[in-house]
Order: structure tokens, then C-alpha cells, then sequence
């Protein structure tokens, strides 16, 4: 049987599983929905088994890279979830104190492309946490469908709070030059927009695909913005232009690229919705934005 490409599937399955990873509809309407689509060849197992992340062939940075040091720990957030898991990555001949960039994961748990990410970022000379929001829940539980069930039990309020603290916790490193950025994508997305909402020291937030801060809470911004959206991803970028309007009003330095053609999720390389062209491009800009906006040297 012929494998299965991205361009054999309709817009309209990124769609639906558009609404299906971000809770709008259940996984049995998901799957009733999803087999309209099986016809032919295009069974509806080959398009299950095609929307499902494959995390075993994707990874980019393996864990125990001999490049890096990285290590699970253990940091309080008194105000969020208590105790909170994350990943601590830096390069592993580190000589000097190091610009730190926090990771923030989708709507699911730190799963095995965010860890990824992680590392991706400390290959560039950075110390970076990637911080698991299950964790108070027994963490992230190994597939994303039980992953996003159990993220659902949280707020996003209290969420946001292990993420500050994970922040605290990076600009005390003894390895940390207290120069902080920090890049979230889709709920991680919105985790960087209100991170530079409620952190004035903030150096930098990269959200990709994040819904945007409330209009009163935009006008507390001061950290330099660099958004990342997808052209096809229509719910999120409906958010921009009032956004924009804020931050050009108050001189807050800031830039949004996008990508056309591409899908909510396209830095995502363990999905179809990936985009090597975009996630490249995008990836590049980040790390570039990191490196002048944390004063690496």
C-alpha cells in the first residue's frame, strides 16, 4: 500500500483534528467524523494511525546527546502545582554563565517533542527548562490523548503560575546569566504572551500559535515579541490585529510572521501538520531573536 503524505489528506482532516486537539470535540465524534474521509485505499485506520504524532522516528536531539547535560529536576511552585517536573538542558562543556530560555508545552504534558525542543535550544549555547504542567497530576502519562484529558483537569491560571515559577527558578541557576526568553507553542503559545504580561523582566517571548492576552492585560507588555502563526490556523490569527494595536501603541518592540500555507502546529515534526520549509525558517528566527535579545556573547 501506497504510505501516506500530507497531500493526500484534505484540509478539512487538519481541520477536524484541529477541533479534536484542542477539546472541541470528543475523540468519538472525532473518529465518526474522521471516517467520512476513509475512502478507498484511505482507510480510516491509515488516516488514524497518520494524524497520530510519531514520536520514535522524529526525534531530532536524542536524549543523552553527548553534546548536552541533561537531567529531570525538581522545582517548587508554591503558587501553581506545588512540585514540578522538568527537563534542565545545557550544553555540556558550559564555560560561562548562559542566557536561559524556558519551553513551554502544548495543550498535553511535556511529551517527547517538547523535551526534543528543549535540547534542540540548548545545542545553540542556551540553559533551558521544559517544565511538565502534569506533573501534579503524575505527569505526563506517555500518549497525548490521555495527556490532553488530564490537562483539561488544571487551570490555566494555575498553570501559568508553574511557569513563573519555572522562570524563578532558571534566573537563580548557578549556570544562568539571568537573561531569560521564553518560546510556548499553541497553549504554550499563550503561556509566552502572558508570561511577558506578568514577568516586567522577561527578555524575549517567542509564542507559537498562542492565543493573545485580553486587551487590559496586553497594556502591561513590555518584553520584545516575536509571533509566530500559521496562515491556515484562522481561530488564533483572528486575535492579532487587536493585539498588534496595543503593542504598537505602547512602542513595544515586537514582529509577527506568516506562514502561508501551513497548519496550526506546523513546528510539530512528529505530526503531518509539520512543515520542514516553515519550521526551519521559524525555528532559525527564534534561536536568532534569543541570541540578540539575551545578550548572548
Amino acid at each position: 500500500m501506497k504510505k501516506l503524505t500530507k497531500e493526500d489528506i484534505s484540509q478539512e482532516v487538519f481541520d477536524l483534528y484541529d477541533d479534536y486537539a484542542h477539546n472541541k470535540i470528543e475523540r468519538r465524534q472525532f473518529i465518526e467524523k474522521l471516517s467520512l474521509f476513509a475512502v478507498g485505499t484511505l482507510t480510516l485506520p491509515s488516516l488514524l494511525s497518520f494524524m497520530t504524532p510519531n514520536y520514535l522516528d522524529s526525534i531530532l536531539i536524542k536524549p543523552g546527546d553527548p553534546r548536552l547535560k541533561s537531567e529531570f529536576i525538581t522545582y517548587d511552585s508554591p503558587k501553581g502545582g506545588g512540585k514540578i517536573k522538568a527537563l534542565l538542558s545545557q550544553p555540556a562543556e558550559t564555560k560561562k554563565k548562559l542566557p536561559g530560555i524556558i519551553v513551554v508545552h502544548e495543550n498535553r504534558g511535556l511529551n517527547p517533542y517538547i523535551e526534543d525542543v528543549g535540547r534542540r535550544a540548548a545545542i545553540e549555547g542556551f540553559i533551558t527548562l521544559a517544565p511538565d504542567a502534569l506533573s501534579p497530576l503524575g505527569g505526563y502519562p506517555g500518549n497525548d490523548d490521555a495527556g490532553r484529558e488530564l490537562q483539561k483537569k488544571r487551570s490555566r491560571e494555575e498553570m501559568l503560575e508553574d511557569f513563573i515559577a519555572a522562570y524563578e527558578y532558571l534566573k537563580s541557576h548557578k549556570d544562568c546569566n539571568g537573561h531569560i526568553g521564553v518560546v510556548g507553542f499553541c497553549f504554550g503559545g499563550w503561556i509566552a504572551n502572558m508570561m511577558a504580561v506578568k514577568i516586567p523582566d522577561l527578555c524575549a517571548a517567542v509564542p507559537y500559535y498562542g492565543g493573545q492576552p485580553t486587551t487590559e492585560e496586553a497594556e502591561k507588555i513590555k518584553t520584545p515579541i516575536l509571533a509566530q502563526y500559521a496562515s491556515l490556523d484562522s481561530r488564533v490569527n483572528e486575535g492579532w490585529p487587536t493585539y498588534e494595536a496595543i503593542l504598537k501603541k505602547n512602542k513595544v518592540e515586537h514582529t509577527a510572521y506568516f506562514y502561508e500555507g501551513v497548519n496550526h502546529g506546523f513546528h510539530n515534526n512528529t505530526t503531518p501538520r509539520y512543515d520542514d520549509k516553515a519550521a526551519t525558517l521559524s525555528w532559525t528566527r527564534t534561536i536568532d531573536f534569543f541570541k540578540e535579545k539575551l545578550k548572548k556573547i
